[in-house]
This record gives C-alpha cells, structure tokens and sequence, in this order.
C-alpha cells in the first residue's frame, strides 16, 4: 500500500521544468562599513548578477537598481509581520511605499513576507497567512500580481525526518499554517521558499554525513546515498534536502508548487569549534552549488527542473552575532575584495570576472575631496607612481577631477603592489572592483586593453635612476582648472607621511 502510494504522488507531481533556473545572491547590510548602494549595484553588474535578494526594501538600495534590469526579491522585515498580518491598510500602505513607488523602473519579482517565521518568530505565525494574502491582494489592486510572487522563507528544520526524503514530512505541529500557505503558493502561482544549509546539516550530523557529500564531491556509487523506497540515488546534501520538501509537500497533497532555495552557503571562517568553516570548502561548495544550479540538474524525484538558488551571501558581515562563521558567509569583503576566486569554467557568466582575478582600485563615491587629494598626493609622490597620463594633453587627463585622478593613481599603486591586502584602502577613501576603469585611450593598469593585452601594473613604478622618483606630482583642483605643479626639494616630502594611509 505504501509503495502505491508513493508510485501514485511520483506520477501526479506536476512540477513544471519550463523555466531555467538561475543563481541569485543575498545582500546583508550587517556591516561596520557598508558599501553605498551604488557601490553594491556596480559590483553586481561587475559579476553579472541578474538576481538579487534584499532582507528589506531599503529604498536608497531599490532607487541604485532601478534601470539595471537586476531582478529584485524584496522582504517584509519580521518586525513588521504583525502589524501587516493584522491589517490589510497597513499591508497597502506597505506595498504602496516600497512596491509601486519603485516599479516599473526597478525590476522587483518577488516579496519574502518575513523569514524562518515559524522557527525564529513562531508568537507571529498565526497571522502570517494573513499577512502573505493581504500583500497579494494590494498586489491585484494594482494589478502587480502577476509580475510579483509573494511567499515567506522557512528553515529546512521544519521538515522532519528527511532521509530518506520520500519518508520526510513537515512538522504536523505547524500543519495550521502550512496547509493554509501552501493552497495560498498553489492558487497564486508562486513558490515556496526554502533556506537549504548542507554545512549545518554536516555540522550536527555527528559525523553521519561526510564532508564530501556535503560538499558536492563526486562520489563513487557505492558511497551514494540511497532512498529505500524510490531507489533514487542522492550525490549531495543539498538534493536530498529539496526533495525532502518536494515529498514533504505531496503528502499535503500539493504537487505542483515549485521551490527556489532563499539561502544557501558555506562560511569561509570559523572558531576552533568549527574546523570546516575554511576558504577551500567555502569555494568548493559554492562553486559546485552553482554550476549544479545554472546546468538545470534538477533533483532526483525532478530532473531537469529548475531549483533557482540564492547564494549566502553578498559581502561578509562582519557584525553578525554569534561564532566566527557567522561573519564569513560573503563572497567578498566590505571593499569588494573577493573572500575566494570561484572555480566556475562552464558555469556561464555569473560572477565570471572573479575567475580572471581581474580586480581595480578606485576612488569611493562619498569620499572627503580632501581626503582624496591627501591620497592621490601620497600615490603620485611617496607611493612612487608614475602619473604622467594625468598631466594635461595626457590619455588620462580628462575628466579633469580629483576623483577621477585619484582612481587612476590608486589603481596604479595597488597593481604595481602586486594587488597585496591593504594597498587599496587609502584611509578608507579607495575601494576594490571588478569593473575596468578605463576609458576611450586611457588604458589602466591592469586592464586587458583594447588589443587584448595586460598592461604590467608593475612598470609604473619609476625606475631607483628615475628623476621623477624624487619629485612628486601635486595636484590642486579648483571649480575650472586642474594645475599641476612639481614640488622641488626633498624636505617637503616630510608632510606626507606614508604612515598616514598604510600604517607601516
């Protein structure tokens, strides 16, 4: 009786495969020093990010990705929930604020009403249905809905026995609000959202679950793990999980609910507790979970169907609370640095640029102009850069301000350093990208260029017989003019105190 059972749920799943899935990322602002949001964007347009999810719906951030193209999954913070699931003027006037005010000019596709509700907020869970279906309905009124998908993100932890997966099932004790939710998902057309952690699944497996498995190595057949009752052969942690809800989902009797992973990750650091929170397998998963991904593997109860997935995450928050790891989830750091080069050959373009390690250093937006000319100063004279293409009638000249000057000079010093930690930093007022600076005939250092070849950040150093190496470049910006000037004397190089910048 069981395995007709099982036979009939494998049949009637309805899961469509039309869609091609694709990788998104998280962006968490739990940083000491957060990139603008017109930073964040530019390092998602440098990495070819098409999808992205915030844990808000900052308005500053949705302005920046307005016009990109960039496909935004917004949320209602969980501190909001009960105000939303209680009311259905608060939920228009929320979807008012931060939906209409910003469509069609910045692409949002999906709203995450509150996260892990049942496990991290459960007093809120008993409106939480209320709340997905008073968004919704503001949704309709501006007829939005089918543009817009409204779902909330759970924990794996509400599936309970989850090996093998044709056994799992969710938590009966949350049935009041599952049941409900998920005839919601299946007659609005959305998904449900699910948050897929194989590191933690590793970590509290005591030993059960091997590194490898969680990790996506390839495993030989007999290592692979097994479902009893479906024969179905499972490779790593992450399908095994996924199908756990897809079953967990037939056995309420909903078969036609796709899923997208919200969060899925690996931290590259952690406390002496955690001796597997490591770069190596911080890149190893990651870069495994996304080729498996963009490939459209699928799962083994659905092969080929889309599992489109958010990486954990944008930058390391380095104010997270909690051990170690929890601060080194990010792909790259607050100056967009990356943490590790993905090993993505095949995987399509998605964070490509990290696989050349083609990096620059550039001048922040916001940073003090005096700042700036303190630091282009100390780059064109103590840092022994060569800015001679900044002179006037010179490639690099116009734009004729600080900032644009400053970015090639900085540039120039953290290429000719060997792109070494803390050479792009200049007080804070330089940060690292993945976008190529230069323009019309003035090639960075760095830069491919236009014929295709690098150009050798590390000529640009002057020569110890060069006679510019004593003589630095000082540049002074007025509202017109740019007026350059060569400082004759060694003695007022005293002033610029490299220390000042790098703290050697």
């Amino acid at each position: 009786m069981a395995i007709s059972l099982l036979l009939l749920l494998l049949l009637v799943s309805a899961v469509s495969g039309d869609e091609k899935a694709f990788i998104g990322v998280n962006v968490g602002t739990d940083l000491s020093d957060m990139p603008s949001p017109t930073e964040v964007v530019a390092l998602l347009k440098s990495q070819n990010v098409r999808h992205v999810r915030l844990y808000d719906a900052d308005r500053a951030m949705l302005l920046a990705l307005a016009n990109t193209g960039i496909q935004v999954s917004v949320s209602v913070p969980n501190e909001l929930l009960l105000g939303i699931g209680q009311s259905n003027a608060t939920a228009a006037n929320w979807v008012a604020r931060n939906i209409i005010d910003h469509v069609p000019a910045t692409n949002i596709t999906s709203i995450a009403v509150g996260s892990e509700v049942l496990t991290a907020l459960p007093n809120a869970a008993p409106v939480l249905v209320s709340a997905l279906k008073f968004i919704h309905s503001a949704l309709v009124a501006s007829n939005l809905d089918s543009q817009i998908k409204v779902s909330t993100p759970h924990s794996s932890s509400i599936i309970l026995d989850s090996f093998p997966p044709s056994q799992a099932f969710f938590n009966c004790s949350w049935d009041p609000v599952t049941v409900p939710l998920l005839k919601f998902l299946q007659s609005t057309g959305s998904y449900l959202m699910l948050n897929v952690y194989p590191y933690y699944d590793y970590m509290q497996s005591n030993g059960v679950i091997p590194l490898d498995y969680a990790l996506f190595h390839p495993l030989p057949p007999n290592k692979e793990a097994v479902d009893s009752n479906t024969l179905l052969h499972y490779t790593n942690v992450f399908d095994a999980i996924v199908d756990a809800a897809y079953f967990s989902m037939s056995y309420l009797n909903i078969t036609n609910v796709p899923i997208v992973v919200t969060e899925s990750g690996w931290p590259s650091k952690g406390d002496s507790s955690e001796p597997d929170a490591t770069v190596e397998n911080a890149n190893t998963y990651n870069s495994n979970l996304i080729k498996h991904v963009i490939n459209n593997t699928g799962t083994p109860k659905h092969p080929g169907i889309a599992v489109s997935t958010y990486i954990y995450e944008l930058y390391n928050e380095d104010l997270s609370p909690g051990p170690a790891s929890e601060q080194n989830w990010g792909l790259f750091d607050a100056n967009g640095v990356p943490v590790y080069i993905l090993h993505l050959t095949g995987a399509g373009t998605i964070f490509a640029n990290d696989t050349t390690n083609q990096t620059f250093c550039v001048a922040r937006e916001s940073a003090d102009p005096k700042m700036l000319q303190a630091a282009l100063d100390w780059a064109c004279g103590p840092g022994k850069v060569n800015c001679s293409p900044l002179l006037q009638g010179q490639p690099c000249y116009e734009p004729n301000n600080v900032v644009s000057h400053s970015t090639y000079a900085f540039n120039a010093y953290f290429q000719q350093m060997g792109k070494s930690t803390g050479t792009c930093d200049f007080k804070g007022v330089a940060t690292i990208t993945t976008t190529d600076p230069s323009h019309g005939s003035c090639v960075f250092p760095g830069s491919f260029g236009k014929n295709g070849t690098t150009t050798n950040g590390t000529s640009l150093a002057p020569s110890s017989n060069d006679s510019s190496s004593g003589y630095p470049l000082q540049y002074f910006y007025g509202s017109d003019s740019l007026t350059t000037s060569v400082i004759i004397g060694v003695s007022i190089l005293v002033v610029l105190d490299c220390t000042f910048f790098f703290g050697f």
